[in-house]
C-alpha cells in the first residue's frame, strides 16, 4: 500500500464489506476470545488465500504503524493498546484482502481515543496518519492540507469507523492486561527491574494474537512469570504462585508456548519475502 498514489485510494476497499457474512460466528457479541486452531486455521483472511505467517506480518505491520501514530498524536499507551486490540478483533471478523490495514488501524486510533476517554482532534489523526502512510512522497505533508486531498482522506476515515463499529456491534469495552499486571506486581512486591521486563513483554504481546486467546489477568500473570524466569528472581511465596491469580500450571505452560511461536511467524514471513525478492 505504500507505494499506491493517494488518489487511488478509495472507501470502495473495505467500505463493501459492511454487510459481509460473518463466517466464525453469528454474531460479532457472541465471543471475545478465540481459540488457536480459530485464529490460525479459520480466519476471514486464511479464506481468502492469506496463509498464517503472512496475516502474522500485517498484523504486526498495523500495530508498528499505530505505535507510530500514536506516538506522533501524543496519546497514551493504553489507547494505542486498546486501538491494537479493536484492529485484532476486527480482522477476526473481516479480511485483510478485503480491507486495508492502514485505514482501518488510523480509524481504530480515532475510535479508541474516544473510548478511552482520550478525545483527540479528527484532523490531527488524519494529517498525522496520511504523513505516515505516504512518508515516501516528500510532497504528502503538502498535499494533505489541500481541501480536496483532506476531505477525500476523512470520508476514508470516517467510513472505516463506521466499518469498525458495525463490525464489532458497537462493543468497545475493552480490557487489556496493564491493570491485572500493576497489581500483581503490588501484590508480589516485584522489584522494579522485573517490574519493567514485564511490562515490556506486555506491550509486545499486544502486537500478537495472545490477547484474542487470553484474557488479560492470564497475560498477565505469565508474564511476571517469563520476566521472573529471565532474571533467574523469585516472585511470590509460593512455587505455584499463580495459582493465587487463577491461573492453572497448564494453562500457564500453553500460553508461554504461545509467547514462543508468535514472534517466529513474523521472522519466517520477513524472511520469505527477503528470500524470494533476492
Amino acid at each position: 500500500m505504500g507505494e499506491e498514489h493517494p488518489r487511488k485510494r478509495s472507501r470502495q476497499h473495505f467500505e463493501t464489506e459492511t454487510t459481509r457474512h460473518v463466517t466464525l460466528f453469528e454474531s460479532p457479541q457472541c465471543e471475545l476470545y478465540f481459540t488457536r486452531e480459530e485464529i490460525e486455521r479459520f480466519s476471514p483472511s486464511r479464506k481468502d488465500g492469506i496463509d498464517l505467517v503472512k496475516e502474522s506480518f500485517l498484523r504486526s505491520s498495523y500495530c508498528t504503524f499505530l505505535q507510530r501514530l500514536g506516538m506522533n498524536l501524543h496519546v497514551s499507551q493504553v489507547t494505542i493498546a486498546c486501538a491494537m486490540m479493536m484492529c485484532h478483533r476486527f480482522y477476526m471478523r473481516q479480511s485483510h484482502a478485503k480491507n486495508d490495514w492502514q485505514t482501518i488501524a488510523t480509524a481504530s486510533l480515532f475510535l479508541a481515543c474516544k473510548a478511552e476517554d482520550e478525545p483527540c482532534q479528527l484532523s490531527s489523526v488524519v494529517v498525522a496518519s496520511y504523513e505516515i502512510i505516504y512518508e515516501w512522497d516528500p510532497s504528502a505533508s503538502i498535499r494533505i492540507h489541500q481541501t480536496e486531498c483532506y476531505h477525500e482522506f476523512k470520508e476514508i476515515v470516517l467510513a472505516g469507523e463506521r466499518l469498525l463499529l458495525d463490525t464489532s456491534a458497537f462493543l468497545l469495552d475493552i480490557e487489556l492486561p496493564y491493570k491485572p499486571l500493576a497489581a500483581a506486581l503490588n501484590r508480589l512486591n516485584a522489584w522494579p527491574d522485573l517490574a519493567t521486563s514485564a511490562w515490556n513483554f506486555v506491550h509486545d504481546w499486544l502486537r500478537t494474537t495472545l490477547c484474542l486467546q487470553y484474557k488479560p489477568h492470564v497475560i498477565a500473570t505469565a508474564t511476571v512469570h517469563l520476566a521472573a524466569s529471565f532474571q533467574n528472581a523469585k516472585v511470590g511465596s509460593r512455587r505455584d504462585w499463580w495459582l493465587e491469580f487463577g491461573v492453572t500450571t497448564k494453562l500457564l505452560k500453553a500460553l508461554i508456548i504461545g509467547i514462543k511461536i508468535a514472534p517466529i511467524q513474523v521472522a519466517c514471513y520477513v524472511l520469505t519475502m527477503c528470500t524470494y525478492r533476492v
